[in-house]
């Protein structure tokens, strides 16, 4: 709010008052000047008026700009010298708080830095969506994956040390503090479903934690064994209890290919690590069985030459993808082991094999779909012996579907959705096309959702007709990518207009504007077009419910379909002369022949053309004027169009009737 203090109330006084004298004096005066002065003189008032009003406004920004605070200020009074000086303080500590000082030097943070610094730990956390928690589930992963990995190395090869034994300590305690992180801060904050509400509430996400599986098993997996140290010494085996806090492990794994968008990479990614770690483990045994043994002391153990880790390896695959080739075992454990070796090898190999399958399967279902869809068709036209030329055509329709949609059947894939979820999909991707069609403008947005859901997209292929002069209309189009041609003429070959993305027509015969539901034009694909169909059926159920709306389209379809019968119709008439190569319009300025039938659209009804040599009715002389022929009129090389029109039609961008 503005206030208006005494020295504004005295300065706006008498500002008023100059202007007041300054406007009666000039009344006194109007009554013995001439017109030309008293014009004058209402042009001095009327500019010291608005320099008043200028003077105000600049009087008003002013107060603004002195404000502290506009919700609790008054208009009866200004603020005070103390309140004025808290503002310049406050005003100071705000723009300190952008500077940092850092080695006697003060500098201006950047906004990243501010983020940084008023962000605050979120108090709940939506487990499902939030990044920052799928971030965290990662650390805690490959924390996991280091134990899982790391054991039976340490366990089985000589490669923990006691003089590496504090940088593996080190790593191990690091897991360990990642794993006390995860329960104490994360798991504690996680939200959670409960009779439909999403609970958000500290004490109840604690409690529902602590009631869980995952909570055990993440409380046994931090048993400290590791104490046991002092008394048995460094043994690796001590850490297996943090092996049980694989939920963490599948849990990302879900969140992760729930953001993804090819998933099934990183699933490929994922089986061949459980692979390679059976081969792992294997190796690992196979060095204990060899160090129990004695290296080298059979052809069938290790020779203990060379990296012990690559050879044992290699021992591994050969066992368990049974290639065959190694030195047969000769002592009895070495012939047991290595019988239990080959059934866990043919037992892992299938299962992993079998997931490898599903994983890929998975991915190619919708290809495998849209094969078998397209070997069912093809197979259908070779048994009836429909013609090669319409076989290609369904074949091209077929390859343009899948390449530019992904699916054949869109409404297939959206049929399973909720309701609602259907219409945030049909917003987010075509909201955008059907609002800006001028058809649909000024309709009840609520009228636009329902259609939405309702569009059916379809591909139509380079000529194709999308619809044919005296059909019955049953559907409306709207093209979503591509372009249509409006054909007309004798032939039915010239083209009228052509409607690109965003342009709809059909909408006349939908509905039935005048009582006709009959095609007006022909109109061919030109080019590969998409387009979305709305049924007339569907329309009609959505306009049931909005009145306004339904008046409105009726009302803007019949501004777009010239009445073709006398009285409130305007008619011109437009001939084409081959002789002299130019068209002219009969008393209207000259102009292309082709605009205004492109300017028409759809509406080729409204364009009569007359048949060769023949003279329109009540067409003169005037014809010459138009064209510039001042010669007889030579009927034989003439053709004429008669186009009728209303006069609300909106005019053309190129020319004006």
């Amino acid at each position: 709010k503005a206030i208006i203090t005494p020295i504004s109330q005295s300065f706006a006084a008498s500002i008023l008052l100059q202007g007041a004298s300054s406007y009666s004096h000039s009344r006194l005066w109007d009554k013995d000047r001439p017109p030309s002065v008293t014009s004058q003189s209402s042009a001095i008032v009327t500019e010291r008026l608005q320099e008043l009003v200028r003077l105000f406004k600049d009087r008003t920004e002013k107060v603004k700009e002195k404000l502290r605070d506009p919700d609790t200020s008054s208009e009866d009074e200004s603020p005070s010298p103390e309140e004025q000086k808290q503002q310049t303080t406050g005003e100071a500590q705000d723009e300190d708080d952008h500077y940092c000082e850092m080695l006697c030097c003060k500098f201006k943070t950047m906004p990243w830095m501010r983020r940084v610094k008023n962000w605050r730990f979120p108090d709940s956390i939506d487990p499902l969506t939030n990044l920052i928690y799928i971030l965290w589930l990662f650390f805690v992963a490959m924390a996991w994956n280091w134990n899982l990995w790391l054991i039976p190395v340490r366990w089985a090869f000589p490669y923990q040390t006691p003089d590496n034994i504090h940088l593996w300590l080190a790593v191990d305690f690091l897991c360990d503090f990642i794993y006390i992180v995860d329960i104490l801060i994360f798991q504690t904050r996680l939200q959670f479903v409960h009779g439909g509400d999403i609970i958000t509430d500290k004490k109840e996400m604690k409690e529902n934690y602590m009631k869980s599986l995952k909570f055990k098993m993440d409380l046994i997996s931090l048993i400290p064994l590791d104490l046991l140290y002092f008394k048995l010494g460094y043994n690796p085996l001590l850490r297996t209890p943090r092996l049980l806090k694989y939920m963490a492990f599948f849990e990302f794994n879900d969140r992760l290919e729930a953001i993804l968008s090819k998933a099934y990479i990183y699933r490929v990614i994922r089986t061949t690590g459980y692979l390679l770690y059976s081969l792992h483990c294997n190796s690992c045994l196979y060095y204990w069985a060899s160090d129990y043994e004695g290296i080298g002391s059979t052809k069938w153990v290790y020779s203990g030459f060379g990296n012990s880790y690559i050879h044992c390896y290699y021992f591994a695959v050969k066992t368990l993808i049974t290639i065959g080739g190694l030195p047969d075992p000769e002592t009895l454990f070495e012939i047991v082991f290595q019988l239990l070796n080959y059934f866990s090898g043919v037992f892992a190999f299938s299962i992993m094999i079998g997931q490898m399958r599903d994983v890929i399967g998975a991915a190619t279902a919708g290809k495998n779909y849209y094969r078998s869809c397209m070997d069912t068709t093809i197979n259908y036209m070779n048994n009836y012996k429909i013609p090669r030329d319409v076989q290609n055509r369904v074949k091209t329709w077929y390859e343009y579907t899948w390449a530019s949609q992904g699916m054949l059947d869109e409404q297939e894939l959206l049929i399973q959705l909720p309701d609602k979820m259907r219409l945030d999909i049909a917003v987010d991707v075509n909201y955008s096309i059907v609002s800006k069609v001028p058809l649909f403008q000024g309709c009840d947005l609520q009228m636009i959702y329902d259609m939405l859901k309702r569009l059916k997209s379809v591909v139509y292929l380079p000529g194709d007709y999308v619809c044919k002069k005296g059909e019955i209309g049953r559907e409306m189009y709207i093209i979503k990518a591509g372009e249509v041609q409006v054909l007309g003429g004798p032939e039915g070959k010239t083209v009228f207009v052509t409607l690109r993305a965003g342009s709809v027509f059909g909408e006349i015969s939908l509905l039935a504007v005048g009582g006709g539901n009959r095609r007006t034009a022909n109109v061919v694909a030109h080019g590969f077009a998409n387009l979305f169909i709305l049924d007339k059926k569907d329309l009609n159920e959505i306009l049931i419910h909005y009145p306004e709306s339904q008046k409105l389209l009726r009302k803007k379809a019949k501004l777009r379909k010239p009445v073709l019968e006398g009285g409130s119709s305007y008619q011109f008439t437009l001939m084409h002369t081959p002789t002299l190569g130019q068209f002219g319009a009969i008393n209207q300025a000259n102009t292309r022949l082709y605009d205004v039938v492109g300017w028409l659209g759809a509406c080729a009804d409204s364009v009569l053309p007359h048949p060769p040599h023949h003279k329109p009715p009540g067409l003169g002389s005037e014809c010459n004027h138009a064209t510039g022929d001042t010669s007889a009129p030579h009927w034989n090389s003439v053709r004429f169009l008669t186009v009728t029109r209303v006069p609300t039609l909106p005019p053309s961008p190129k020319f004006s009737l």
